[in-house]
């Protein structure tokens, strides 16, 4: 993701750049992930490494292209709309988060205006990738664990509601969310978690098409 690095409840600006938040330093080996020179790869790095390395090949397998796409953006507004959220997002876990679906407000709005990719450090899909199920946040300050998050102050999130996308091989290969300056009632949490659960399973249909019988 990316932000104006000013207060998160922006004057009105004129078509303002979206800068890139904070990447995790330098990368290499095949597919970008942070190696040290010399450093056995073990443990979670191990295990992230062969993850992603799926995730590409499965990617490739299905021939998903994983630049921006109009349909993923399609979905991304149709879900924010259905939930009443300011932003939308189809997810891939690649290198660096990368939104190929994106919806946002205007550029005039003087809301934060967003990019495609954030570091894989930043926001709360990293933990719906690793639980692989919904992560309902109706407002990121009730939770200790939550709220201490770069993305709440950068662009001033107070609600979050994510999911999966699980392909039937079991591979991860990111997530749909919706984010938001508001909080939302704890009535409205298992709604607005549906929301997201349904749009995820339509980003999968039109990813991996079930066979006909």
């Amino acid at each position: 993701m990316s932000y104006q690095p000013n207060d998160p409840h922006l004057v009105p600006q004129a078509a303002p750049p979206a800068l890139s938040l904070p990447q995790r330093g330098m990368r290499n080996g095949t597919h970008g992930l942070p190696i040290p020179a010399g450093a056995a790869v073990t443990g979670p790095q191990a295990q992230e490494s062969t993850e992603l390395a799926q995730r590409y090949e499965l990617l490739e397998r299905l021939g998903l292209s994983t630049a921006p796409s109009e349909d993923f953006d399609e979905l991304a507004r149709d879900m924010a709309e259905k939930a009443g959220f300011l932003y939308g997002f189809v997810n891939l876990f690649l290198e660096e988060q990368t939104f190929v679906g994106l919806h946002q407000p205007p550029a005039d709005s003087g809301y934060v205006i967003v990019g495609r990719t954030m570091s894989h450090d930043h926001g709360w899909c990293p933990e719906v990738v690793a639980r692989k199920k919904a992560l309902p946040l109706h407002d990121v300050h009730a939770s200790p664990r939550f709220s201490g998050n770069h993305v709440v102050d950068a662009v001033g999130i107070r609600s979050y509601f994510g999911a999966p996308l699980i392909h039937e091989s079991g591979t991860v290969l990111g997530t749909v969310c919706v984010i938001d300056p508001e909080k939302r009632p704890l009535s409205e949490a298992r709604r607005l978690r549906d929301i997201v659960i349904s749009t995820g399973a339509q980003v999968m249909d039109r990813i991996a098409p079930a066979p006909v019988r």
